[in-house]
């Protein structure tokens, strides 16, 4: 898989996401409903921090620089607290590094306070309710508007824009990134109508359980953006309100509708899936139609977000496209 250049990339973040600040007055109240109930944001929000994960790449899409944020910890391969698409915009923004919170235990409560947020976004994440309350205490919360871990790439940007009074620079960036996205997945007829099933951290040492991504999650969906599909398979075994599952590998002709098998690892992982006997019958792996996205941003960024996307786009669609061609 390529890697993306630093040159290319603050191109291609330079062109995706113009330093666009405050372009106008918003109006202020901004009220949002969302899990927990509902949140008004008085006035523009000067200083802004986020938590969990990628919430600070839509006021950065947007050329607001957040107080704080959550440090990076999967996919971290310098060890900065930085993700290389993150990096690159601050630097395109001629921004510091502002504080990065370690969220590895939690939420960390004191070091959010200690940044005095007028606002904190949290539109994508697993907030409970008592982080919530906590969070509230400090500043007004903005949460996630139905379960955890399921707002999708284009929501987490309406949301979160409408809290910073910048509804309409986020539907603008909506619609430039699925520009680049119709784009990049034009050259590859092969992906449409393909089903992939995207599986959780598998440890070779014990294949006896299939943990996988459901349905509901951002990852998934992010197939119907490629022109592909999640299985019904996968679509059965998705519970309400559930953003992973998990089955015994003995159940594995479950997944027989499914094209293409996705999941972080090496490629030696492949040869533990395919000399299992009870996975070496999944369709998938039999026909090594396997996208192993290995550890690092690569794999990251597999989860979309307003930042990562076009840093992945590329590889990732060609990764994909070269695993629906196995299936054929």
């Amino acid at each position: 898989m390529a890697r993306i250049s630093t040159v290319s990339l603050l191109l291609c973040t330079l062109l995706m996401f113009p330093g666009v600040g405050w372009t106008q007055q918003p109006a202020f109240p901004v009220t949002i409903d969302h899990a927990f109930g509902t949140t008004t944001v008085t006035e523009k929000p000067e200083r802004v921090a986020t938590v969990a994960w990628a919430n600070h790449e839509v006021p950065l899409a947007l050329g607001v620089v957040p107080v704080g944020f959550a440090a990076a910890g999967f996919g971290d391969d310098d060890g900065d607290g930085l993700l290389p698409w993150v990096r690159a915009r601050l630097d395109e923004l001629d921004a510091a590094v502002p504080v990065l919170f370690d969220e590895g235990d939690g939420i960390d409560f004191e070091a959010v306070a200690a940044t005095r947020p007028d606002v904190i976004l949290a539109a994508y994440s697993g907030l409970t309710q008592a982080d919530y309350k906590t969070l509230s205490m400090i500043a007004p919360v903005v949460a996630y508007p139905d379960s955890p871990w399921s707002t999708g790439w284009r929501e987490m940007i309406r949301i979160n824009s409408a809290a910073l009074g910048m509804e309409e620079e986020g539907k603008a960036l909506i619609s430039r990134l699925e520009a680049q996205i119709n784009e990049a997945v034009a050259g590859y007829p092969e992906l449409e109508g393909k089903s992939a099933m995207f599986i959780t951290h598998l440890d070779p040492t014990d294949l006896s359980i299939l943990p996988f991504y459901s349905a509901n999650d951002t990852r998934v969906s992010f197939f119907d953006d490629l022109g592909m599909r999640s299985p019904e398979s996968v679509r059965r075994l998705t519970g309400e309100g559930q953003y992973s599952g998990a089955v015994s590998v003995e159940r594995i002709d479950l997944f027989d509708d499914v094209d293409i098998f996705v999941t972080y690892g090496e490629k030696q992982l492949l040869g533990s899936l395919q000399s299992n006997p009870l996975l070496s019958r999944m369709r998938a792996i039999e026909s090594g139609s396997v996208v192993l996205l290995g550890h690092g941003p690569f794999a990251t960024a597999a989860n979309p977000t307003p930042l990562s996307i076009p840093w992945v786009l590329d590889d990732y669609v060609a990764a994909l496209a070269d695993a629906a061609r196995r299936a054929e």
